[in-house]
């Protein structure tokens, strides 16, 4: 699994021109899984993302959590996380989680992360756009293999 987490002031998503998303103050996470992945590691991500001390304190050094500031997460399915480029310059997405079985662990891993924190997102499968007013800018790498 991987998680491409993206501090953010504002941000929004549209699909068909409509927005079906939008969060201020927080975290936009774009979610990926891969042919291992399996509900195990959801619990241990979700922890990882809440607990993740990428906002200021009040002397302006990263030390702060998204539950600390009360921030929002504004959820992104991202298949695409799995490209492999090694060969050609036409990525394969063989890496990624068939859409079925993705669909079902980025549903449950949304279901916890709003368990704590106020959570947005866009529409899995769906062509959308992704508007990022990223505050730093802040952008982490997040990858958790099960067992």
């Amino acid at each position: 699994m991987k998680v491409l987490v993206q501090r953010s002031k504002e941000s929004k998503v549209l699909v068909n021109g409509k927005e079906v998303g939008k969060i201020n103050n927080g975290l936009v996470l774009f979610v990926g899984f891969t042919n291992n992945d399996n509900e195990e590691i959801l619990e241990k991500m979700a922890n990882k993302v809440w607990n993740l001390r990428i906002f200021d304190d009040e002397q302006g050094i990263m030390n702060k959590s998204i539950l600390d500031v009360n921030g929002q997460i504004l959820s992104i399915s991202q298949f695409t996380l799995y490209a492999n480029t090694k060969k050609g310059n036409r990525p394969s997405y063989i890496e990624a989680l068939n859409g079925t079985d993705a669909f079902n662990l980025y549903t449950k891993f949304n279901a916890i992360l709003q368990e704590k924190v106020k959570l947005e997102q866009g529409i899995f499968g769906a062509d959308m756009q992704v508007y990022i007013h990223n505050d730093g800018p802040i952008t982490i790498l997040l990858e958790m293999n099960p067992n």
